[in-house]
């Protein structure tokens, strides 16, 4: 039986990433029935909707997803179609490994980064609790809860535990909000005392931005809160060439979505530019997932292989192809 994969394009440059990355996954060889249903602007013009019924009536039938970046609108307009999946669908870890490609070049590339985020991705202040309580006073409503802080340190540190990882460090600000992100780290050390194998830690958030710049590599696993794994899942992101390279996860106990977090980038869209890496190393996720860890680990291989050559890599990465040059050295490599 094919696997069933709802696929959502995007906005901009998603279609063109999306294409991409479907042609380098079929090239592995896995069974895939794809069922594309639009999110974001083109929806929008053709249903009234950024985020139609539709993708969930897909979702809900093949419980697992590939979504292309999709465009928010800042201080006004729609609500993020992300943040909507996440809580609609119950997507409480956010999952984003940050690993140097080989032969890619950044100010980091000499050091032995390999972390892993677990951002909490369903509360916070993401909840989008806010009202002006006079004029020219906004309130916005932080909210942990002890069951999603629980589950996501234990999807951290079962984890670290399947995966042989060696350390988990919770990032907080519990000097400050000692409520709140006293509670998450309760929790979280909690589950760690479950884990004794394991070393454990904490940082502040502050510090932990300041460490990662100047030793990434003391790093292993991190377990944040929603709104600093955000910020800090973007930072890592730029240890190892931004977020056109990096991949991302959304999990939950029914569904899953793997996603590229970079831009729409619609200054290049149509021009056959786009990078379509991240979303391709997402895809590697998923194929994981559905437990086509053969097919994922030759894409991994075939991707990394095309960045150490050289010879393929988009503007983006210091080359010159384009978006089907390069998918085709990946799918050449295969």
């Amino acid at each position: 039986m094919p696997h069933q994969i709802t696929l959502i394009p995007g906005d901009g440059i998603g279609p063109e990433v999306a294409a991409a990355t479907v042609r380098s996954v079929d090239a592995t060889g896995v069974s895939i029935e794809w069922d594309r249903v639009d999110a974001g602007i083109k929806a929008e013009k053709e249903t009234g909707k950024f985020l139609p019924d539709s993708v969930f009536a897909s979702l809900d039938r093949t419980r697992v997803g590939l979504k292309g970046p999709i465009a928010t609108p800042i201080a006004g307009g729609h609500p993020s179609v992300n943040v909507a999946l996440r809580k609609k669908l119950d997507l409480y870890v956010n999952f984003r490994p940050i690993k140097m490609l080989p032969g890619l070049k950044t100010r980091f590339s000499d050091l032995p980064i390999d972390m892993i985020i677990f951002r909490e991705n369903t509360e916070d202040l993401y909840s989008g609790l806010e009202h002006e309580v006079v004029t020219d006073v906004v309130e916005s409503l932080k909210v942990i809860t002890k069951t999603a802080s629980m589950r996501i340190a234990r999807a951290t540190f079962e984890y670290a535990a399947r995966e042989d990882r060696k350390k988990v460090t919770a990032i907080h600000k519990a000097n400050i909000m000692k409520m709140s992100d006293g509670l998450f780290l309760r929790c979280c050390r909690e589950v760690a005392a479950e884990f004794t194998q394991i070393e454990y830690g904490e940082m502040i958030v502050d510090n932990a931005c300041m460490q990662l710049v100047m030793r990434p590599e003391i790093f292993d696993l991190l377990v944040l809160p929603n709104l600093y794994g955000d910020i800090v899942s973007d930072l890592t992101a730029g240890l190892v060439g931004g977020l056109g390279i990096v991949p991302g996860a959304n999990l939950g106990e029914r569904h899953a979505v793997f996603e590229a977090v970079h831009g729409t980038a619609p200054d290049i869209a149509g021009k056959g530019l786009a990078n379509p890496t991240a979303l391709m190393q997402s895809a590697t996720l998923m194929l994981r997932h559905l437990g086509e860890r053969d097919a994922a680990l030759r894409l991994q291989r075939a991707l990394e292989s095309v960045y150490e050559e050289g010879i393929n890599r988009t503007r983006d990465v210091g080359g010159t192809a384009t978006t089907d040059q390069f998918t085709d050295a990946v799918i050449a490599k295969l």
